[in-house]
C-alpha cells in the first residue's frame, strides 16, 4: 500500500524557516554587545552572553537548507524518475547547509581578538559554505529547464543566484572594510531569497508537485 506524502508541506516549513531567520537575526542584532550591521560580519552577533541566538539561527540556516534539498530532489525524482543533472548542485548546495550547522559549534573571533582554533574553523567553513550556498544555487537553477515543474522558475531562479554569486565575491574583497557586514548580509538575503522563491513556486502549486509515491 503506498503512502502519500505533501511536499508542498515541507516547502511551507521551508519559507516559515527563513522567516524564522530573519527575525532571530534581528533580536541578536538588538542586543548586547552591540555590533555594527554594516562593518561587523554576521558571526560576530554568536559571540557574548546572548550568542546562543545566533548559534540556534546558524541550527536553523542549515536544517531548512536540508529541507529544501530534500523536499526539492523528491519533487525532481517524483517528475523525472531520477535527478541525475541536479545531483551536482545538491551535493554543492548541501556544503552550504552543513557549513551552516557546523558554524554553530565553532564560533569565530571578535576582532581585535586573536585567532583561535575554533576561530580558524570558522572562517574555513564559512568560506566553503559560502561557495557552496552561491555556486551551488547557480548549478541548480540551471538545471531547472530539465523539470516542467521548475521551468516557469528558473528565470528569476538563475537572476537571484547569479547575482549571489556576484555579491559572494564584493563580500570577500569588502570583507575586512567598512562595509564587509552589509555586503555578507547582502550575499546572505539572495542565497536565503533564492531558497524562498523556489520554495514559494513550489508550495503553491497544486499539480505535478508534491505527492509522491512512497512503499
Amino acid at each position: 500500500m503506498e503512502k502519500q506524502t505533501d511536499l508542498r508541506r515541507v516547502f511551507w516549513i521551508v519559507i516559515a524557516a527563513i522567516v524564522l531567520y530573519v527575525v532571530l537575526d534581528a533580536i541578536a542584532q538588538s542586543l548586547p554587545p552591540y555590533s555594527s550591521p554594516i562593518r561587523d560580519a554576521e558571526s560576530d552577533l554568536a559571540v557574548g552572553p546572548y550568542g546562543y541566538i545566533m548559534a540556534v539561527n546558524f541550527l536553523n540556516r542549515g536544517f531548512l537548507a536540508l529541507a529544501f534539498l530534500y523536499a526539492l530532489s523528491r519533487t525532481v525524482k517524483a517528475e523525472l524518475g531520477t535527478v541525475r543533472g541536479f545531483r551536482t548542485g545538491i551535493y554543492v548546495f548541501g556544503v552550504w547547509a552543513v557549513g551552516a550547522i557546523l558554524l554553530a559549534f565553532f564560533p569565530t573571533d571578535v576582532p581585535p581578538t586573536p585567532v583561535s582554533w575554533h576561530g580558524a574553523i570558522h572562517l574555513i567553513v564559512a568560506a566553503l559554505a559560502f561557495l557552496g550556498g552561491s555556486f551551488g544555487a547557480l548549478m541548480l537553477s540551471l538545471q531547472f529547464s530539465k523539470s516542467e515543474t521548475l521551468r516557469n522558475v528558473k528565470t528569476p531562479a538563475l537572476v537571484i543566484s547569479a547575482l549571489s554569486v556576484l555579491f559572494l565575491f564584493v563580500g570577500f574583497g569588502t570583507l575586512t572594510g567598512q562595509i564587509g557586514g552589509l555586503t555578507e548580509r547582502i550575499f546572505l538575503g539572495s542565497v536565503l531569497i533564492w531558497q524562498l522563491v523556489v520554495s514559494f513556486h513550489l508550495a503553491r502549486r497544486r499539480t505535478g508537485v508534491g505527492q509522491v509515491a512512497e512503499q
